[in-house]
């Protein structure tokens, strides 16, 4: 599957390994090391143009020793079970017993330690963006590939550290990280839940108390009465998991959670977590430049460079008119835009009105003559406005470019037949709402200047004051429509309503695999 993003999006970046050590010109062919020489007679196969392209450089050998991306790599390997993998498909123990075996120096032995990380990446990375759930893609190009094994190790290559890419997963979404880090923080084995704490004033960093020793034990960490740093980041780690206001602080209500036990309710969150993961790993990784809508927290982030570059509020569809899950491009920026006006919409809100005397202009709208492109403006006289109260006439009305336009200044276009896309939005009170689901599918932003300062690398600011002038995005950027009920914050998730229903289904398809 391939959407680990192009390697152009790293310029400058030098293909060779980041641990401390220098690699001579990729270009070359000829090895410049006993470690080179001995990896191009052993490599072949999948792996070979990958090494023959850097010159046979290591990508997991520092100074003649194994670095410490590869001891990263097999405890990566060994906890695949989170992302519903067998770690024995990835021989963990053999790999262990190569690293041990080429600590000795001899380069042959280091070489095929080499060669068998290599391998043992592509296909743990392979395997882990492996979707299990449907997205609707709108383009060709943006349907999962399988991506081929030279690819994974030139991106992995291009990190600014290979031990960090590994550690953090780099080829995964942060949104995927952030869910299996939390899915992690689930398992039982993290403090001893049948630990009761009794109740009593505010626990905090800092303070010394024998409930602290309590809180510790449910907690996971050593015995004492202090609350440290350590007990500090794991009650914000706790609080995050369930869906609590994360301060690092043990008042009552975390304190009930804390004595909830670890029955039910953690299974649920297990699950839960695991059909969120699922779908984040429809995403690319951080490389790749691209836009994130999560419809079910109503929020929004945009990507690029290996890290999150934003984050903003946004407003989605209701229950009865969803925001679907699709992934296209986001092509063009509209600025003026009209707003032509859904046909219920025009009868309950706009035709009311101009039967009771207020014209259709004075409300600042406008009739055109049909749904094509082609339409003509026509005079509201000619409508039978009773008729499209009625619901016998439906007329195509639009809103007009302006302050109170429903678009406000811009929208932001992925072709798509369901009339979906981003846009600014008059109404700034319904961001402070914290269920944000009013609108008829679309998706408004918080921000949409700052969104289209990413998106063009510029200010984007109209030419006139003509209406619906489209400006091409320099380079298109894919936006993913997501629904995470699990919902990655700083500090880990949150658990929000499952607003459009889709859960319970999508758990019965996952469970019955």
């Amino acid at each position: 599957m391939l959407l680990l993003g192009s390697t152009a999006a790293l310029p400058g970046v030098a293909v060779a390994q980041r641990a401390g050590q220098s690699e001579p010109g990729a270009a070359s062919a000829t090895p410049t090391s006993a470690v080179a020489l001995a990896i191009r007679n052993q490599v072949g196969g999948r792996l070979k143009d990958f090494y023959r392209q850097r010159g046979y450089w290591p990508l997991w050998i520092v100074d003649e020793t194994p670095g410490p991306q590869a001891s990263a790599l097999v405890d990566v390997i060994e906890a695949v079970g989170a992302d519903g993998l067998d770690p024995e498909r990835y021989s963990p123990d053999r790999l262990r017993r190569l690293i041990d075996e080429a600590r000795t120096g001899d380069a042959r032995a280091l070489a095929y330690l080499e060669i068998a990380l290599s391998g043992a990446l592509a296909d743990v990375v392979r395997d882990m963006r492996e979707p299990h759930v449907e997205i609707r893609y709108l383009e060709d190009q943006l349907e999962p590939k399988r991506a081929r094994p030279d690819e994974i190790l030139r991106r992995a290559a291009l990190a600014k550290s290979t031990l960090e890419y590994v550690r953090t997963l780099g080829w995964m979404s942060p949104l995927y990280v952030q869910l299996r880090n939390a899915l992690a923080a689930t398992d039982p084995g993290q403090g001893d839940a049948s630990v009761s704490i009794p109740p009593g004033a505010l626990l905090r960093p800092g303070m010394a108390d024998e409930r602290v020793d309590l809180l510790r034990l449910r907690l996971g960490l050593p015995p004492g009465d202090v609350f440290d740093d350590a007990l500090a980041a794991r009650v914000r780690r706790f609080q995050a998991v369930h869906g609590l206001p994360v301060d690092g602080m043990v008042g009552a209500r975390t304190l009930a959670a804390l004595n909830a036990g670890d029955g039910a309710s953690t299974t649920d969150r297990s699950a839960l977590l695991r059909l969120n993961l699922e779908r984040a790993r429809l995403l690319p990784d951080a490389w790749t430049r691209h836009v994130v809508v999560d419809a079910a927290a109503a929020r929004l982030w945009y990507y690029g460079g290996g890290a999150e570059q934003g984050t903003m509020r946004v407003v989605v569809g209701t229950r009865e008119t969803q925001t679907p899950m699709m992934a296209g491009t986001i092509r063009y920026a509209t600025l003026n835009p009209y707003w032509n006006v859904p046909v219920d919409l025009v009868r309950k809100r706009i035709a009311p009105k101009v039967v009771s005397g207020t014209s259709l202009e004075r409300q600042g709208y406008e009739a055109l003559s049909d749904w094509t492109n082609d339409a003509s403006v026509i005079p509201s006289s000619s409508i039978d406005w009773r008729a499209v109260v009625a619901g016998s006439v439906e007329p195509r009305v639009r809103e007009l470019p302006g302050r109170g336009n429903s678009m406000g200044s811009v929208k932001f276009m992925f072709p798509n037949d369901l009339g979906i896309y981003l846009h600014d939005t008059p109404q700034k009170n319904l961001f402070a709402k914290p269920d944000r689901h009013f609108s008829n599918g679309c998706v408004r932003l918080e921000d949409a200047g700052r969104l289209g300062r990413w998106l063009f690398d510029r200010p984007l600011t109209p030419e006139s004051s003509a209406p619906e002038q489209h400006v091409p995005v320099p380079d298109p950027v894919p936006v993913y429509l997501m629904y995470f009920t699990a919902s990655p914050i700083e500090d880990g998730v949150t658990y929000v309503a499952d607003a459009y229903g889709r859960d319970t289904p999508a758990l019965e398809q996952l469970a019955s695999r």
